[in-house]
């Protein structure tokens, strides 16, 4: 199957509503460049570097997606073009956003990750921390920047309870913050599911899915 027959065939699976991130990371950008002559337009990549050289050299109507673990002295190289930046784990995080964000006189949309999983290496915010941050008076004050919503990853396993109970929670917790009052809170996003699970993602509330390897193949 080509590249462009995957992305056809996901994209007629996928409601309206539910936005295709295409993971492109590790990828040669003649692949994504074939993706893009299929009409994909949004593309996500896990490392800032490897996001900077693509966005120098691919056509500029992409919206780049930084997927990845996100390190604060990174944000500057990746402020002056990223779409939206998925996995904002800390206040400090956020902070360094909405400055680069200044010096590039832009608004940087941005979710926060919630960690949902049973695994000990996925990075997130759990929920008390989630409205901590929320609340705080750092956050009422960042003008920079604006949250679209929630990012989770769930638990890499074969159980589809599992997982289908993390991504009700993250639906649940997503629900209980609408009521938040806010500038920087324009929620509308939920970012969950990936290859092997985004039609379950899907039916529970997710908005925006993942898809790596259903598209480019195998890393």
């Amino acid at each position: 199957m080509s590249i462009q027959s995957n992305l056809n065939s996901i994209k007629a699976s996928l409601p309206e509503h539910v936005t295709l991130v295409a993971v492109s990371k590790t990828k040669p950008v003649s692949d994504l460049m074939q993706a893009y002559e299929a009409g994909q337009r949004i593309f996500g990549e896990n490392k800032i570097q490897e996001m900077t050289d693509k966005w120098e050299e691919m056509p500029k109507d992409i919206q780049w997606h930084m997927i990845g673990h996100v390190q604060s002295n990174k944000v500057k190289f990746m402020a002056p073009f990223v779409s939206l930046i998925h996995g904002v784990d800390s206040l400090k995080l956020l902070q360094e956003i909405n400055k680069q964000a200044l010096k590039n006189n832009r608004i940087i949309d941005c979710l926060l990750q919630i960690y949902i999983a049973e695994e000990e290496s996925k990075f997130g915010l759990d929920e008390n921390e989630l409205n901590e941050l929320l609340s705080s008076s750092e956050f009422k004050e960042m003008k920079n920047i604006r949250i679209l919503g929630l990012m989770g990853m769930a638990t890499f396993t074969d159980d589809q309870n599992q997982i289908k109970k993390e991504f009700t929670h993250l639906k649940s917790i997503f629900d209980s913050i609408q009521t938040i009052e806010n500038e920087n809170l324009q929620l509308n996003t939920i970012s969950m599911g990936m290859s092997g699970d985004f039609q379950l993602a899907i039916d529970c509330g997710s908005t925006m899915v993942r898809i790596g390897s259903s598209i480019f193949g195998g890393r």
